[in-house]
């Protein structure tokens, strides 16, 4: 992934002479020293992060911390006192006011946290504005329009107003007008914030799908720890202003830079965060379809199996094998393929713990995790989902050992 937009150094002082205080910060003089000395305000401090371009980088910070400062700061709605910031290379902090009308129009979008819809306009009007301003012909507008209408999952409200629809429902108008002038960079500053949280769950999963499809790149703004680890490929960590720590949630979590992270993400539910491939052990009792139930039932006596996993060319998984069934068939004289039991839990890397508790209480047996050809790519011990064990407990390295389940047939 190549870097889209990189900020070097950037700093955003409030008052009348702000690169003056830039000093008193270097000197390490706290916000509240700052404020009351020289009555002005530190927003952001010396920012340093590169954003690659197709990932959702979300940055994260309590009420204060200057994350919707810093987002604000992109697009230039606040120029930084201090830094770069390089679009594709280029500094914008430079750019004249048309050369940052057209980065506006074309190159980066702003979904904001309140909507900011035309109360008067309909779903489909309010979408097309930002073309209609770009003098885009009517017929091509409402096409695009309907199009991104479409996308975020409103096609047959284009004819509403906008108090007709429920917050949701309006946020995806915001989404879909941001779409509407195919911007290469997304910025989002907290726009699930006033939903419910239903409805702030359903937005996070249909922004997932989105970007699925559209690979935009996407500089996301949250307080919520759960929604900045759901969502981000990687996250930024904001405190007074400054930026404490970037990395993936894996890594924050398992390394957290300081004791204010530490104490940020204790209460965050793991079960949202982590992912069947962070929790799966490698299946190293296996058959496959060729080899027949004798060899079947010689692999569950070496590894003290009650069943095993069955796959064919490619390792494509087909479904379990119990020792009852292979001693059954081969009295019946049939094949292996005959007797394999297909109806288990089958789920892909991305799938998360807490979505695999429900499937561990339905299954007498381990869940497979399969690519998306259906590939065995490995398995989840059910006792490691219905205990809460999460990757921290469970290496990833670590073989299946069979003797340690707990299943039997």
């Amino acid at each position: 992934m190549t870097t889209q937009i990189s900020l070097k150094n950037v700093s955003k002082i409030f008052g009348s002479k702000p690169k003056s205080v830039i000093p008193m910060i270097k000197k390490g003089m706290s916000k509240e020293e700052i404020l009351a000395k020289t009555k002005h305000t530190v927003g952001v401090y010396d920012a340093t992060m590169d954003i690659k371009k197709g990932e959702i980088f979300v940055i994260m910070g309590l009420s204060g911390s200057g994350k919707s400062t810093l987002i604000r700061c992109f697009n230039l709605l606040n120029k930084p006192t201090d830094g770069q910031i390089l679009l594709d290379g280029e500094d914008i902090v430079k750019y004249s006011g048309q050369q940052l009308k057209k980065v506006r129009q074309n190159k980066i979008a702003m979904v904001f946290q309140h909507f900011g819809l035309f109360t008067h306009r309909t779903i489909l009007s309010n979408v097309e504005y930002g073309l209609e301003i770009k003098k885009i012909s009517k017929q091509e507008r409402r096409e695009i329009a309907m199009k991104n209408i479409e996308i975020v999952g409103l096609k047959g409200y284009e004819d509403k107003y906008p108090d007709e629809l429920s917050g949701g429902m309006q946020q995806r108008v915001g989404l879909a007008r941001a779409l509407t002038n195919d911007p290469d960079i997304l910025l989002m500053d907290e726009p699930f914030s006033a939903l419910d949280p239903l409805i702030r769950r359903e937005m996070q999963l249909e922004l997932l799908d989105i970007q699925e499809r559209l690979q935009k790149t996407i500089i996301f703004i949250t307080h919520d720890v759960n929604e900045a680890f759901k969502i981000g490929d990687r996250v930024a960590v904001m405190k007074d202003g400054k930026v404490v720590q970037i990395g993936t949630s894996e890594e924050i979590m398992e390394k957290p830079a300081t004791d204010y992270i530490s104490e940020f993400i204790k209460d965050i539910d793991r079960s949202k965060v982590f992912q069947a491939s962070h929790i799966m052990m490698k299946p190293n009792a296996i058959v496959s379809l060729k080899d027949g139930l004798n060899v079947a039932i010689k692999e569950m006596q070496q590894n003290g199996l009650s069943s095993v996993f069955v796959v064919d060319r490619g390792r494509i998984l087909k479904g379990i094998l119990t020792i009852d069934d292979a001693i059954k068939g081969i009295q019946e004289k049939k094949k292996l393929a005959d007797v394999v039991c297909e109806d288990i839990q089958r789920v892909e890397g991305d799938c998360y713990v807490t979505d695999l508790i429900p499937k561990a209480l339905e299954s007498a047996y381990p869940i497979a995790v399969v690519s998306g050809e259906g590939r065995l790519e490995g398995i989840i011990l059910r006792v490691h989902v219905l205990s809460g064990l999460i990757s921290e407990e469970v290496d990833q390295t670590e073989e299946y050992h069979p003797k340690e389940e707990t299943y039997q047939v």
